[in-house]
């Protein structure tokens, strides 16, 4: 039997049966690694090996970072303030719920985090206001998956590992424009769901008070501010970066909005610990399958079976597209990021696609991902805090999902909207 049968065949076959991802990667590895005669000492060094990268350590102080600023009171003043700006459009509740998606995805790193965070708040106020549950459950999920584009994202600092060494701070300015065209695109959707449905239109609250919910929410704002100009600038690195964006979520938390006490600190560190060793060890098994596919030089055989097909750059993106899609439908983001980009980065190289922009390519794609079943993060953690079922939610995402592949197709065919900041910035 061919080996890279046994290595695709056996991760499959272990992912019907049920097997965590992450074992099934290891598991498959080892059985291909056994088969061309290797040692199982060699995936274990590809799997430590793939772990000691000093850019890693901005995963756990990004995850740390967004978990204090999720407990810290920042997603209650990211809310109030998206509200002052579009809440008396109608539907604004739902355009509130986009927009504020932009603002913390902009300082959390994290779609799952937006939803369990803002989730609990905007849900029930939307449902309390006369808006479906289903839809408002909806909106919750479609819009969290600005959290993985727009920085900090603790996924790009995976994509710029695996990819060779891509610069997180051009990865992170290149978020900025398609993060915050998602947000229009499914503010929009919701503004004409509206519209035809008849949802409420809310009002501003008065001067003084909206002032002061400004004033709240831009100090929230700052957190990304910081990474990315300090980034930009030189000032820090991505890791460093991480580090600041700790300090400063516990500034606003402890001093700033005092909604977070000492006793809160372990379970916070408790959470953290637990996600960063769970993305980790996929990181780990992740690099070591895709290092066995390297060994058998399946991206080479994929990148011939795509120009075989079609020499058409625009077809060979749209097959892309649709093939990352499709696999962000069952994996999860962590280990589809470095399985994939070693396989479909010179594809995408040989339809002339930049490295940056196939890195938000890939980002927004698995946002999406995050949003479909069977296996969407996003979409199982809205469901249980809406407090309704997958089913009835993705037919709700139904008219929100072509706003998203709108955006997707844009950013894959016009390169300026990844492009222009980083090309701006770090020349």
């Amino acid at each position: 039997m061919p080996v890279e049968v046994i290595l695709l065949g056996s991760f499959a076959l272990l992912i019907l049966l049920g097997i965590p991802i992450s074992f099934s990667l290891g598991i498959s590895s080892l059985l291909a690694a056994t088969a061309v005669g290797m040692g199982p000492a060699v995936i274990a060094q590809r799997v430590a090996a793939s772990m000691q990268s000093f850019p890693l350590l901005a995963i756990p102080l990004f995850i740390l970072a967004g978990s204090i600023m999720a407990r810290g009171g920042v997603a209650k003043r990211m809310v109030d303030f998206a509200y002052i700006l579009v809440g008396p459009l109608p539907g604004g509740l739902a355009i509130v719920n986009c927009i504020e998606s932009m603002f913390f995805g902009g300082v959390s790193g994290s779609a799952v985090a937006d939803v369990s965070s803002t989730g609990s708040i905007m849900i029930p106020m939307m449902v309390e206001k006369g808006y479906d549950r289903d839809f408002s459950v909806a909106v919750t999920v479609a819009s969290a998956s600005q959290g993985i584009i727009i920085p900090p994202s603790h996924n790009m600092v995976i994509y710029a590992m695996v990819a060779g060494g891509v610069s997180v701070g051009r990865l992170f300015l290149a978020g900025y424009i398609p993060g915050i065209l998602l947000g229009l695109a499914l503010s929009a959707a919701c503004f004409i769901i509206a519209l035809k449905r008849k949802y409420p239109c809310e009002g501003r609250p008065p001067l003084k008070r909206s002032l002061r919910i400004a004033a709240d929410g831009i100090l929230a704002l700052l957190a990304a501010l910081i990474i990315v100009v300090g980034i930009a600038a030189g000032i820090f690195t991505a890791t460093e970066a991480s580090a600041v964006s700790v300090v400063y979520a516990g500034f606003l938390g402890f001093v700033v909005y005092r909604e977070l006490r000492i006793r809160d600190l372990w379970p916070i560190l408790m959470e953290s610990v637990k996600t960063t060793a769970i993305v980790l060890f996929l990181i780990g098994c992740a690099s070591a399958f895709g290092w066995m596919m390297t060994y058998l030089q399946i991206p080479a055989a994929v990148m011939n079976a795509f120009l075989s097909l079609t020499k058409n750059p625009f077809l060979i993106l749209l097959l892309v597209n649709i093939l990352i899609l499709l696999l962000g439908m069952v994996m999860d983001v962590a280990p589809l990021i470095v399985i994939v980009t070693p396989v479909l980065l010179p594809v995408v190289k040989a339809a002339r696609m930049s490295e940056v922009t196939f890195g938000i390519l890939l980002m927004l794609n698995l946002g999406i991902g995050l949003t479909t079943p069977p296996v969407g993060a996003s979409l199982f953690v809205g469901c249980i805090v809406g407090k309704t079922t997958i089913e009835r939610t993705s037919r709700a995402l139904l008219p929100l999902w072509p706003a998203m592949i709108v955006v997707l197709l844009l950013i894959t065919y016009v390169p300026w909207f990844t492009e222009f900041l980083p090309g701006l910035f770090m020349k």
